[in-house]
């Protein structure tokens, strides 16, 4: 079925979950909400609803473009896993000197948020397997 081939489109968002369908010189969309707790859910709804209306199988895709900003969302709101950023000795302030065009930069008063990831472990030597690679703050070292 080349000649039906479609492209389709998936962005999950925060909110909604949107899918477009390109067949031809057809287009087909879906927008349902999205499921926060198993984001595929809204995704594969969605993606049935517009194959449905197309009268297409999913092996009749030529492409699948996904696009999502829950990360995004996730690090906005503070959301998500806790994090850490692992650096060797003399990176410690690495996430705390941060390089962010977005804000004042000439600003020496301005207030940043709280860093998004944790800096308390780093590695006193590369990382390489074996034990005594990294260590937690406070055990020594200048870090």
């Amino acid at each position: 079925m080349a000649e039906q081939a479609g492209r389709l489109g998936v962005d999950i968002g925060g909110t909604f979950t949107d899918v477009a369908l390109e067949t031809g010189d057809r287009r087909y969309s879906a927008k349902i909400l999205t499921t926060p707790e198993a984001p595929e859910r809204a995704v594969l709804d969605a993606v049935q609803t517009v194959l449905r209306q197309a009268a297409l199988a999913p092996g009749d895709l030529s492409i699948i473009i996904h696009g999502t900003t829950l990360a995004t969302n996730a690090i906005i709101e503070r959301k998500g896993a806790k994090t850490a950023l692992l650096t060797t000795e003399g990176f410690r302030d690495t996430i705390e000197i941060r390089h962010e065009n977005r804000f004042e930069q000439y600003d020496v008063n301005i207030e940043l948020p709280p860093p998004l990831a944790f800096s308390g472990v780093r590695a006193h030597r590369r990382p390489w397997p074996g034990p005594g690679a990294a260590r937690r703050a406070g055990d020594g070292g200048t870090g």
